[in-house]
């Protein structure tokens, strides 16, 4: 009997547009989910079952556009494909919903506190995550949890994720050599996770202090030597053969 498959009927992600082909207007949009991104990296170095979208396409209905936030995370799934990685993440592929979704406001909205988070509501992504730079007196950082398919806010900083065990938040960095407001991720105990810079800082640190502990290891034994010779030196003076005193 012929088994009728119907994901076989449906566009791959090979064949899909893999841009939406809308320019990024804030430079922030891209460097922030990519900090995010390359911290996941390092804190999750061994783990396989992960992925995080930078301005990918999340595909979720064969008949429309895909939406495409400015960044994503996803649990339970292969974090590579292959060599060429994923060209966008299409749900009846990946049969995973992104935990997390984040959009970075720009100074045109793009219906970040309407259409898309009803969007993402809709699909059931239990966290999602606005930051908007230009707010004065408003939280520049808004964490939304999904309860009986309404976004209810999520009040802190930085906000602990248990889903991802993982906090989320932010405050004053350096990135790429831009000091500014950074958005980190965080463990349990509130202390923000070590950026790819700030790793790579740190090593450098404790090279330095190793290279100093042996440079001071180095100078007490030839002073201490240098103390040796001197007093053979006052035995000998003294009619003293040093090595008779062995």
């Amino acid at each position: 009997m012929l088994k009728y498959d119907p994901l076989a009927c449906l566009p791959s992600s090979e064949e899909l547009p893999d841009s939406d082909d809308t320019p990024v207007d804030n430079e922030l949009q891209d460097l922030i989910p990519g900090l995010l991104k390359a911290t996941l990296a390092m804190a999750w170095p061994e783990r396989m079952d992960w992925f995080f979208g930078v301005d990918m396409g999340i595909y979720h209905d064969p008949d429309l556009p895909a939406i495409v936030p400015d960044g994503f995370l996803s649990l339970g799934v292969e974090r590579f494909y292959d060599q060429n990685l994923r060209p966008s993440y299409v749900l009846w592929e990946e049969k995973k919903l992104p935990i997390l979704v984040l959009e970075v406001v720009s100074q045109t909205y793009r219906g970040e506190y309407s259409t898309k988070k009803a969007e993402y509501a809709r699909l059931g992504i239990l966290y999602y995550v606005v930051y908007n730079p230009f707010r004065r007196r408003k939280p520049r950082l808004e964490v939304y949890k999904l309860v009986n398919n309404v976004y209810e806010f999520q009040d802190g900083n930085p906000v602990w994720l248990p889903e991802i065990s993982l906090g989320i938040g932010i405050e004053q960095g350096t990135y790429l050599g831009i000091p500014r407001e950074w958005m980190y991720w965080y463990n349990q105990q509130g202390q923000k996770l070590l950026t790819p810079e700030e790793d790579k800082k740190l090593a450098q640190q404790k090279a330095q202090q190793a290279e100093q502990k042996a440079q001071q290891a180095e100078q007490k034994a030839q002073q201490a030597e240098q103390k040796v010779q001197l007093l053979q030196e006052r035995l000998r003076s003294l009619g003293i053969d040093p090595d008779s005193l062995t």
